[in-house]
Parts: C-alpha cells; structure tokens; sequence
C-alpha cells in the first residue's frame, strides 16, 4: 500500500508517537493542573514540555502564549470569534480552506465585513493586492500558509511584513505546513498561529493549538467556551491570563503525549531536511506526471513555492473514478474532490467536480513516488483508449 493522503492527516507516524501515548496512559494518567500528587504534576509537565517544544519550532518567545485545541479548526475560530467585532474589516485569500471560509462567512452576519481575493489560476497570491485592499476598518488579515489543493505556497513573509506596517493583525492557518516548513513567528509577522497536530507534527489527531503572538492581549479575546481551568477555583469567572483563559474543561492528556513525541521526532530530523526530502520528491513526481498525456497538473511547477502537495485530473475520468482505480488496482490511496476547499477550486476552474490528490509525507520514498507515476501512466493510457 503507498499512503499518499498526508493532506487530509499524516500516516503513518513514527513508533515514538503510540509508545508516548501508551506510556502517558500506563504511567501517568491523571488531570493536570487539577490536583496537586505527583501523577498529576508529571501530567502537566507533559504539557509545558509540549509547548516548550512548539514554541522553538515557531520561534516563539513565551510557551505559556499557546494555547491548545483540538485541531486548527477550533483554534481559528478562538481567533476570528474571540477578536474581531461588529464594523471590523477582515482580507483573506481565495484559496482558504472552509475552517477560515466558514467562520468568515458566518461572521458577515454578525456585521464584519470579508473581502477575499483572487489568486491566480496556479493558486498564487500577490501581496499588493492584499495592500489595495487595505482600508481604515481593517482589522485582520486571514491566510493559508499553503493550500491544502495545489500546495501552493502563500507570501507570508510579506504579508506580515504588510500588516506590521499597516498595523493590522496577521491569522496563519499552517495545518499543511507546521513541521514541514520552516515558520518564525517574529520574522514572517505572524500575530496568530494556528496548528493542527495530526498532519506534519506527526501527532495525533484531536490535538492542535493557537499560539498568540505578544501584540496580543488576551485580555480582549473572548473565548469559546468557559470552564473549569484548574486555576483560580474559588472565582466564578473565567480567568483572564493565559493559557488558561482559553483552555477550559480537561485536555487531551494522552493526545498531548503523543503530539510531543511527534514535536521531539520533527526537531529531531530538522524542518529543513523534511522540506528538501518532501521536495525532491513532489518535484519527482511533478516531473514523471507532466509528460503524460492526458494528464492536467495543477499549481506552481516551482517546488520552492509549493509543498508535497499536488492536485491533477486526467482527461476523460472523473476525480472520483481515478481515486477508486487507484485503490483497487494499484493500492494507492489518495483523496479526489474539492478537499473541502470550493474556493480554491473555483479559483483553478475546477468546481464542482474537483481533482485528484497527492500529498507526500516524511515516510514516502522514491520507489512509491515511481509506482505512482507507473499507475498514472497506465489510467492515463486507458482513458485513451490506448
């Protein structure tokens, strides 16, 4: 079987992961922060060492500045609900993810305002339209750090460097790249994070996390839910510094276990080498696909610009048919469809039907990524008739 469904969650993870989370639930297996014995202390040591091992994979200066979740989904909707307000104007991209479109798209009835710009048809953003779009009421700019449909890759770096100058807060979603590309939250200007912990930091999934950069107070953050934090038992309101402010009800202890041990796998290997091994390959299988006639690649041919990722159609079967071929005749699984991204296929004119796709992971190698082409070729080849 070659896994090539890294997108939608990474597999499989390295061995550390469920001896972690086993070894949390054997061992330890008690409430952080809820009581004061020993198995409960060594439980939240688990945590402070999870964020202290996510705050030098994204060069963030305080661990206690993040705060966990269950995935990136909820950490983006702490971050629109909890900031923007009434009146408040929001830019993003036209290739987001529905976990940004969604909430957005909610909030204009709450009286916020989105604009969403265009890509171009490779899915790629310039940074000087988001600058024209900027306006006095703008409050935040929204924006993948790469698609999770081309891999396209967006200008974050400018972008962040856009909104310090124009004093405005910067939202990155990096559930396709966290622990695949190297993120700095200083230098790319990012003033909120959110993360997804089952994709490329090798955790697993029901783990995520919001980190909030320091021009924020948490103070005007209103936070999704209320609840028992462990802190300040005898007050009837919620407290109001971090991270527990915005980390009510019981963790994910064994999650948490096991994201560790995926963080201790990435900063072990180096994001750099991840990106280079993940990029010869993409760019291998770029290379052997684009020569097949029939088949319709979609995104930058740059690999620096794009992730592991790669959308494709072939002429004359629907996304769906060539998923399933791939399944049953070669044991490829992949995901066809509009990976619950409609705007970025209405972008690359691709909706409704959608395409198929690859995405790559640090465990795929250059003989699956030749069997891949192999089982393209032959599809490709049958639609034709040939």
């Amino acid at each position: 079987m070659i896994y090539l469904d890294n997108s939608a969650t990474s597999w499989p993870k390295p061995p550390r992961v469920k001896e972690a989370m086993v070894r949390f639930m054997e061992d330890v297996g008690a409430n952080p922060g809820r009581s004061g014995h020993r198995l409960s202390i060594e439980a939240a040591r688990v945590m402070y060492e999870a964020r202290e091992a996510l705050a030098s994979l994204f060069h963030a200066k305080d661990p206690l500045r993040i705060v966990f979740t269950l995935n990136a989904t909820e950490s983006i909707n702490l971050a629109l609900k909890g900031l923007l307000r009434p009146g408040d104007h929001v830019i993003t991209s036209s290739m987001e993810h529905n976990s940004v479109m969604r909430p957005l798209r909610h909030l204009g009835g709450d009286g916020i305002e989105l604009t969403v710009i265009p890509c171009s048809k490779e899915g790629v953003l310039d940074p000087g339209d988001v600058k024209k779009k900027i306006k006095s009421d703008t409050r935040m700019v929204v924006l993948t750090h790469a698609s999770n449909v081309t891999g396209a890759m967006l200008p974050i770096r400018e972008v962040g460097a856009l909104t310090r100058k124009h004093n405005l807060l910067f939202l990155v979603d990096s559930a396709q790249t966290a622990g695949a590309c190297p993120i700095d939250m200083e230098k790319d200007g990012i003033d909120l994070l959110a993360f997804t912990g089952h994709k490329s930091l090798y955790g697993p999934q029901g783990t995520g996390g919001l980190v909030i950069g320091e021009r924020i107070q948490e103070k005007e953050m209103i936070p999704l839910k209320e609840g028992g934090t462990g802190s300040r038992s005898e007050f009837e309101e919620q407290p109001d510094f971090l991270p527990d402010c915005f980390e009510s009800g019981t963790p994910n202890g064994p999650g948490i276990a096991g994201l560790l041990a995926g963080l201790q796998f990435v900063l072990a290997e180096g994001v750099e080498k991840i990106r280079q091994q993940e990029g010869r390959l993409i760019e291998k299988l770029i290379a052997g696909l684009r020569v097949l006639p029939g088949v319709k690649l979609y995104g930058p041919e740059n690999g620096k610009q794009r992730i592991a990722t790669l959308s494709f159609n072939i002429e004359g079967r629907t996304p769906s048919d060539v998923s399933t071929h791939l399944e049953r005749k070669f044991s490829i699984l992949c995901r066809p469809g509009l990976h619950c991204a409609p705007a970025a296929h209405r972008t690359l004119g691709t909706f409704p039907e959608g395409t198929v796709r690859f995405s790559l992971g640090a465990f795929n190698t250059e003989a699956e990524v030749n069997s891949v082409i192999n089982a393209v070729s032959k599809i490709s080849k049958a639609a034709r008739g040939r």
